[in-house]
């Protein structure tokens, strides 16, 4: 019951602050009114939730241990002999399969609701036709399939609706052994489904001369939707959708990395909540019942969970830059937050 009433009160207060900050991102956007605004802030309420589950955790451990301790229960529980392990047994196994629910179905449809906030917040507010993030070199895809390789490279690029227009075209197959085996080079040319359509292309082979075609197909598996999901943000991907986007990523010569520690972090956040709970134990359960030694306990344990965030999103930070491990980056907040509750739970228990 605390844990869900902390999370409607949070959750409320994130959706004030995002319909202010979406309808001042708005003002000039003649098309967008209350309610299309309230509609995206609702959108991208899951999401940012997800964000506040480890404080709304610790928040509401801390609560629960301030009741039984007012009530004098906390006193009675361990009077009667009952360690603080038998005691936390209970929360944290409720934790867990809270953080296990929001992983598994709570997550899928907080992505898929960021997704479509993203498209909106980007037709709408930012005036953007397209969510094709091309680099200022040009488009580089790359297919493996059969032990072959074929790279396709594209100077100009312009998404129409259900196809993506192409201009200087270059595409390289090669072997198992990465020998070239075939080149086409063309003026221009179009991805739809299942194929490249190029025109003007010059067909060169090597030790063969180069032969001039109008027009020419090139089957392929790839396609527009995968191409926008390689620029895509990893919030707007569901848990079980990301190993095999990461896969296919990979494969296309795409990097996957923000992707991967993203799953990464994804995967430790059972383990975050149940860390949060042992430091919210750690700074309370020895609570005196005055509200006096509550309220500097208290007042400590949220600066420790404030310390422990931008302690996980500095790592997640070194990650993303490649200078840490990512199973490090994402690993760690959890597992530094968790010692650190375990050992001074074990010093005041244990001696």
């Amino acid at each position: 019951m605390s844990f869900f009433s902390l999370l409607a009160i949070i959750t409320a207060l994130v959706l004030l602050f995002d319909t202010v900050e979406l309808m001042r991102r708005s003002v000039t956007a003649a098309s967008m009114d209350f309610s299309t605004v309230f509609g995206m802030a609702l959108l991208k309420l899951p999401h940012t939730a997800q964000a506040t589950l480890p404080f709304v955790v610790m928040l509401a451990m801390m609560f629960v241990l301030f009741r039984l301790s007012r009530s004098h229960e906390l006193v009675v529980i361990r009077s009667a002999g009952v360690s603080v392990w038998q005691f936390l047994a209970p929360p944290l196994a409720l934790t867990a399969i809270f953080g296990l629910v929001n992983l598994a179905v709570v997550d899928p449809v907080a992505a898929s609701m960021y997704d479509s906030y993203q498209r909106m917040d980007e037709s709408l507010i930012r005036g953007q036709d397209t969510t094709l993030n091309i680099g200022e070199n040009g488009l580089w895809l790359r297919e493996a399939a059969n032990n072959a390789a074929t790279v396709f490279y594209a100077a100009k690029v312009h998404q129409n609706e259900g196809s993506l227009s192409l201009g200087k075209v270059s595409i390289f197959q090669a072997d198992d052994k990465e020998h070239l085996t075939r080149r086409f080079e063309a003026i221009s040319g179009q991805l739809v489904a299942g194929a490249f359509k190029l025109e003007q292309v010059w067909d060169i082979v090597p030790g063969m001369p180069a032969v001039f075609r109008d027009t020419y197909t090139l089957p392929t598996s790839i396609t527009l939707g995968k191409i926008q999901d390689s620029f895509a943000a990893p919030e707007t991907m569901s848990f079980w959708e990301l190993p095999q986007f990461i896969r296919f990523s990979e494969a296309s010569g795409f990097s996957a990395l923000p992707h991967r520690l993203y799953w990464y972090s994804l995967l430790a956040s059972p383990w975050l909540l149940c860390a949060m709970v042992l430091v919210a134990a750690a700074f309370n359960i020895t609570g005196s019942v005055r509200l006096a030694g509550w309220t500097g306990r208290g007042v400590a344990g949220l600066a420790m969970g404030f310390v422990l965030y931008f302690f996980s999103r500095f790592l997640y930070a070194l990650g993303l830059s490649a200078t840490l491990p990512l199973i490090l980056a994402a690993w760690a907040p959890a597992a530094v937050s968790g010692m650190l509750g375990l050992a001074y739970l074990f010093h005041r228990e244990d001696g």
